[in-house]
């Protein structure tokens, strides 16, 4: 049985839904729909291990993720955890990655439906040229996720 959790974040609400086993996703919200269930198993896990990373005490999760997409899609989320702090990819890595160097845009469409916000770092997903590219949560939030990782941003653009 899957419940929810919130967490506040500097960057807004996070709703983490899952199982006592796995996280099935983590979404920006504006307004939490309901209360909330009590963390139990991997929520509280969860809610630990987000709660260090945005206070620069954590690089890696280490979560047990149950993302539910296409054979594609999963295959996307799974090389953008490969992905380490403080590193960016671009689209054509990725592609490259999961074995189809062409597929830059599929990639760019399974990396926008990232059912698991930051915990799977999509946010770590950047332009060929160093351009921040769409965000599900805001351009604004990917600049603050990026700049907590380590990064300069200037004009748009990820400075290497």
């Amino acid at each position: 049985m899957s419940s929810i959790v919130h967490y506040h974040t500097p960057i807004g609400i996070l709703e983490i839904k899952g199982t006592a086993s796995a996280i099935q996703r983590v979404d920006f919200v504006e307004q939490p729909q309901s209360a909330g269930n009590r963390a139990v198993g991997c929520l509280a896990d969860c809610l630990e291990q987000l709660d260090e990373y945005f206070n620069g005490r954590r690089r890696k999760f280490d979560l047990p993720l149950l993302p539910q997409g296409t054979a594609f899609q999963e295959s996307v989320w799974q090389a953008l955890t490969t992905v380490p702090f403080g590193r960016t990819a671009s689209y054509g890595d990725i592609a490259r990655i999961v074995g189809n160097p062409r597929a830059c845009r599929a990639v760019g469409a399974a990396n926008g439906r990232n059912p698991i916000s930051i915990i799977i770092p999509c946010h770590r997903i950047i332009g060929g040229n160093h351009t921040l590219t769409g965000y599900g949560g805001g351009l604004w939030r990917k600049t603050w996720l990026l700049e907590h990782e380590g990064f300069t941003i200037e004009n748009g653009r990820v400075v290497p």
